[in-house]
């Protein structure tokens, strides 16, 4: 486990089994009202067998930092090309989100209370409130605060970085994370706003940003000492 990841030694959520489900890159934390590892563990080799079939026939869906068209009928590939549209970035800047969130929906008829980490991207549908340590490398507030969640419905919360992971970033923010509806779009949007980081947090153009992005509920960025909090993103200190 990474240093990035050692958060994981310290989640728990009450009366919901945890376990983790690895293929290859893809590298999943769950909570679940059952143990159905194996389940998920053969969906997400399906749903990778999709975008890497996917991704040989059309190659510029793996290579390209814009926006691409697609005509294939598979959920996974049709949200990740409609992300990238919405976000401005690459279908590939939505993969991890669009991982848990495919995957989670697919088992909420199974386990209606459902949480999904993907490298920090997730998916939840829980019904009592949860805390969430951000890890933001060196910064001062690395795991000092984090994000108290409650809402109705599955919701996603991604989180991206220029200076932890091997995420691929244009900016130096430490972290960015975005709290919306759909843990793709969240995971797409992070990696936006965390392109626009570079040198300092220019709050002017982040608000002005923000006006283009209606289903970002909530938008927190850290970089060192600096810090922006923007919408429904509720603080707490760890």
């Amino acid at each position: 486990m990474g240093r990035e990841r050692f958060y994981r030694n310290i989640m728990k959520i009450d009366n919901l089994k945890k376990f983790e489900v690895k293929v290859k890159e893809t590298d999943l934390l769950i909570f679940a009202e059952k143990d159905i590892k194996k389940e998920i563990e053969e969906e997400v080799k399906k749903q990778r067998r999709i975008i890497e079939t996917y991704i040989k026939k059309h190659p510029e869906f793996y290579l390209s930092f814009s926006p691409v068209d697609v005509e294939n009928d598979e959920e996974i590939i049709k949200l990740m090309s409609i992300s990238s549209k919405l976000t401005k970035t690459g279908p590939m800047a939505s993969v991890a989100g669009c991982i848990s969130e495919v995957i989670g929906k697919k088992f909420l008829s199974i386990s209606k209370e459902i949480f999904i980490e993907n490298g920090g991207d997730i998916f939840m549908n829980l019904k009592n409130e949860v805390k969430i340590g951000i890890y933001a490398g060196s910064s001062p507030f690395s795991m000092k605060i984090g994000i108290k969640i409650k809402k109705d419905g599955p919701y996603g919360i991604a989180t991206s970085s220029g200076t932890v992971g091997h995420s691929f970033s244009y900016g130096d923010a430490d972290a960015v994370t975005i709290i919306s509806s759909s843990a793709t779009f969240a995971d797409g949007a992070a990696t936006y706003f965390g392109n626009l980081i570079k040198g300092k947090i220019d709050k002017e153009v982040i608000e002005k940003e923000i006006e283009n992005f209606p289903f970002v509920d909530g938008i927190l960025i850290i970089r060192g000492k600096e810090l922006f909090v923007w919408g429904n993103m509720e603080l707490v200190k760890f």
